[in-house]
């Protein structure tokens, strides 16, 4: 008996009687003449070679199998990856103390100066950035700007010694199951960028992340999922098509008893005009709204809120500032519209804010206050922080 009832699913081949077509009987067989015979044979021979060729183009690409093209891309791309050490300085000692170790991309070389792409989390928080290159050499490394949104920064160290810049390929061209090579500096094993080869298990994920880690997502991020092993310390490095072109900047992993083979890397169209902005503002410019703000639904004694009964989901206010205050938003506001547009979490209005205004837009804004419904409207600024 199979592990499934229905035979459609079981792992058994079923087996049927071959067909044979009789002669008739009482008639003998026929043959066809010997030339005739010759001619078939050598048709039938054309036809299995012509078969087996075309099997060797397809699967072999071109007459390389798999294996050669991840060594030639790996090879092709592998002087473009670096290590990205992070620290900070000692205040009593004035020795820098190390934050962690992770990886990098050599994507651009101008004015005598060579520009990297990494995560933002491998430099977050750092007062003093050193690249390790491939061949071993240590270089200090200014940071050009960086988004905690995206998880991308850019830094820039002097292009002295360095050939090679890796090539950017087209995320949006990946298939499901094709070649990916991920390359990177998993634990800051020697310095030195290490490979690891997978498939692409989806061209496009959309995960959940917390931004300040308390739990509640606050933004998603559209990712590629690999099977490829990305280990701490592969954070910022490449990940690789057969052709050696980067598709994606390895940013995060599933790490959990019983999962393997769930890394994450930020697609390479995505992150290519991000890149462009931290080089020309050193930030990427997003409206600004000024609220500080926690979901209704995880806030605890709402009756002093006052809500009718029917509003259940919502952002409640805690703090405004910049455009919400000028608006007249207070403390204990619940947000429940942006424009025309119902939202019910932070991560509804960011979503709204950053893929439907830019600065300086108008934005319509409807809330409670106690249990009357009101509405503003605001004019969207940049960060307070600059």
């Amino acid at each position: 008996m199979s592990l499934f009832e229905d035979d459609f699913y079981s792992t058994k081949v079923r087996t049927r009687p071959s067909r044979w077509i009789r002669p008739q009987e009482g008639k003998p067989l026929k043959f066809p003449p010997r030339g005739e015979q010759r001619r078939l044979w050598t048709v039938a021979i054309l036809s299995l070679a012509a078969g087996i060729l075309l099997t060797v183009l397809v699967l072999g690409g071109g007459g390389r199998s798999t294996g050669d093209r991840v060594v030639a891309a790996s090879e092709k791309v592998r002087p473009a990856v670096v290590s990205v050490l992070a620290s900070v300085k000692d205040p009593v000692k004035e020795t820098p103390v190390s934050l962690g170790i992770g990886s990098g991309v050599i994507f651009q070389k101008q004015g005598g100066k060579a520009r990297i792409v990494t995560n933002n989390h491998v430099v977050e928080g750092a007062t003093q950035i050193d690249v390790v290159l491939s061949g071993g050499e240590h270089k200090a490394a200014a940071l050009v700007g960086k988004d905690p949104l995206s998880d991308l920064a850019v830094l820039e160290v002097d292009a002295s010694g360095i050939k090679t810049v890796a090539e950017f390929g087209d995320s949006d061209a990946i298939k499901l199951g094709e070649t990916a090579i991920a390359l990177g500096n998993p634990l800051g094993l020697g310095y030195s960028p290490t490979i690891t080869v997978g498939v692409v298990s989806s061209p496009k994920r959309t995960i959940p992340v917390s931004l300040n880690q308390d739990g509640e997502p606050d933004w998603e991020l559209d990712v590629i999922q690999t099977d490829a092993a990305i280990n701490q310390g592969n954070s910022g490095g490449a990940l690789v098509d057969l052709n050696g072109k980067v598709i994606g900047i390895n940013s995060l992993k599933v790490a959990d008893t019983g999962v393997e083979g769930l890394g994450f890397a930020i697609p390479i169209n995505q992150a290519k005009p991000i890149l462009a902005e931290l080089i020309s503002d050193h930030k990427v410019k997003r409206p600004f709204m000024g609220v500080t703000s926690q979901n209704l639904q995880s806030f605890t004694g709402t009756d002093v809120l006052k809500l009718p009964q029917d509003v259940k989901t919502g952002i409640i206010v805690l703090d405004a500032v910049g455009p919400a205050q000028a608006a007249g938003l207070k403390s204990n506001d619940v947000i429940v519209q942006l424009d025309d547009q119902p939202v019910a979490s932070t991560l509804e209005l960011r979503k709204y804010l950053y893929s439907h205004k830019k600065i300086g837009d108008k934005l319509k804004v409807t809330f409670y206050r106690n249990s009357k419904k009101e509405t503003v409207t605001l004019t969207l600024g940049e960060p307070l922080d600059g």
